[in-house]
């Protein structure tokens, strides 16, 4: 009995393990776009004068923004239908004690390009930036499309459980990057692209 049990409980914990391997993988590239100078970060945070705010969909440094969270910008100008998506998803990993954590969703065009800039700013170059971060023209947070999700465990929640929400992957080094695909729920999330540069939407 105890022999039978463990010879179905093994690739279920190699499952969660490689999850658990793909995001911290992805999370190493994340933190390498964020700005390491002190003056950079004041600027993630809208503390210049005139820089993008709160308004503009920034979340400062350490806010815990809720999906539900209808108050912050980045949470309330978000397409309605993947907002839905988002919370349904949200209170059913409550349950199972997992909380969702908004790192980014909607972000005004002018952020957008903030972003871009530091990220070629970190890269040193225009193509290696967009493996990381799409144009103003293109972004899918600026149409209200994408919502970044947080912390790990939540990353690995959504991975095994979005689809049923609609809730997609859709780039495989960016694991806290969601946009909805209604069909996902029947027919299971598309394959996702390796990074942005795939991707036709952002050509």
């Amino acid at each position: 009995m105890s022999r039978n049990r463990s010879v179905v409980r093994t690739p279920r914990i190699l499952l969660v393990v490689g999850v658990a391997v793909a995001i911290l993988a992805g999370l190493v590239g994340y933190r390498a776009l964020l700005p390491s100078a002190p003056a950079a970060l004041e600027v993630l945070e809208g503390g210049h004068r005139g820089d993008p705010d709160e308004a503009d969909g920034v979340i400062p440094d350490g806010a815990n923004v809720s999906v539900f969270d209808d108050d912050a910008p980045a949470v309330a100008n978000l397409e309605p239908d993947l907002l839905d998506a988002v919370r349904r998803a949200a209170a059913d990993a409550e349950r199972d004690g997992v909380a969702f954590q908004v790192t980014s969703g909607w972000r005004s065009a002018r952020f957008q390009q903030q972003l871009v800039d530091e990220a070629v700013a970190q890269y040193g170059s225009e193509d290696e930036a967009a493996r990381w971060v799409a144009t103003a023209e293109t972004s899918a947070h600026v149409s209200g499309e994408a919502i970044d999700i947080g912390p790990v465990d939540a990353m690995s929640w959504l991975s095994q459980h979005g689809g049923r929400y609609g809730l997609c992957q859709v780039y495989g080094n960016e694991p806290w990057h969601y946009e909805l695909r209604q069909e996902a729920a029947e027919r299971g999330c598309p394959p996702m692209f390796a990074d942005p540069t795939e991707d036709p939407r952002l050509q």
